[in-house]
């Protein structure tokens, strides 16, 4: 008798295809299942043209595909984790974290140019605040323009043979998922542009009472599993709740494991952050360290050590005036 097939929810732009694919195919492999990618349209994909912050900001590409997944009709979804809104829902688990791809925004010019070489007033397109505000401290001489698409069309808009901009910026992580790193003339560092919160990450999520129903499922989102990514994420977006920040707000975080001072201790998660005012002018910054221990401590949750770091380093910035950096981006 052939096995049923894993239905996985996803959108159905290429990047959201791909990186589905790739985790349904991860999960399934060994099991004699097979994937069926089943597409929800989202309200972010109808509209491509309004400011993300306009149409709802954060939860607007997963709304529709969670609400597929509580109603039965797929088995589980992929997100690109960023998108998702910080607060939990009861019913879903997050039940898989793949390893994080190059979390670094990527500069996409006209004739390779890097950032430096961009000339005095060149037009560089994002739809992202934080980018924004970044490029801007970075060079306030730039023209920072907004734009909304996929993958291939705001490539076009630089590149393209009618393109209209110097450059724009994307996350490395979509352009390698869907082959098109051949197109990145910088990866900036992040000294220059930090990410966004779990940008390079996906999210896998099912429902409690599918992980319960199917053992071979839970154990095959747990061989996926990354620990490293779900510690280092998870404190990123415990910063960007405790900031009561959505994914579209001038916020940057990133966490990352570094080696610890005695070999045979703990690795230390090192979580860097910060709010910026959107014109550049202004940012408060700072980064916070602890000790953790991926076999042993809990990486999610309340009171496990990553959500504690973030929320540690959260208060230090708002203690230093994010939180009017912020207001001042809502108004």
């Amino acid at each position: 008798m052939t096995a049923s097939p894993l239905r996985l929810g996803t959108r159905a732009s290429e990047l959201a295809l791909t990186q589905s694919g790739h985790v349904g195919a991860a999960v399934v492999e060994g099991t004699g299942h097979e994937v069926e990618l089943v597409h929800v349209s989202t309200h972010g994909d109808r509209d491509r043209i309004s400011p993300l912050a306009q149409i709802g900001g954060t939860g607007v590409f997963v709304t529709a595909v969670r609400q597929a997944l509580l109603d039965g009709e797929v088995d589980v979804v992929v997100h690109s984790w960023k998108d998702l809104p910080t607060a939990p829902l009861d019913e879903i688990t997050l039940a898989c974290s793949p390893e994080r791809e190059d979390p670094r925004d990527a500069l996409c010019a006209r004739d390779g140019m890097t950032l430096a070489q961009l000339p005095a007033g060149a037009r560089v397109g994002t739809g992202s605040p934080r980018r924004g505000a970044q490029l801007l401290r970075a060079r306030p001489d730039l023209e920072v323009v907004g734009i909304r698409g996929n993958v291939e069309t705001r490539l076009n808009r630089a590149l393209g043979p009618d393109a209209d901009l110097h450059a724009v910026v994307l996350a490395a992580s979509g352009l390698r998922r869907v082959g098109r790193e051949a197109v990145i003339s910088e990866l900036l560092p992040v000294e220059v542009m930090l990410p966004a919160p779990a940008q390079g990450a996906l999210a896998v999520e099912a429902t409690t009472a599918a992980l319960a129903q199917a053992p071979w499922f839970a154990e095959r989102l747990a061989a996926v599993d990354d620990a490293a990514t779900r510690a280092a994420v998870t404190a990123e977006r415990s910063l960007l709740r405790a900031l009561e920040a959505g994914c579209s707000a001038p916020v940057a975080a990133y966490a990352e494991l570094e080696p610890g001072t005695d070999p045979a201790a703990a690795q230390v998660l090192r979580l860097r952050a910060l709010a910026i005012r959107p014109d550049g002018t202004h940012v408060v910054e700072g980064e916070a360290r602890v000790d953790l221990d991926l076999a042993a401590d809990a990486l999610s949750g309340p009171g496990s050590v990553p959500v504690e770091l973030g929320q540690e380093l959260a208060a230090d910035l708002l203690s230093r005036g994010a939180g009017e950096i912020l207001a001042e981006a809502r108004a």
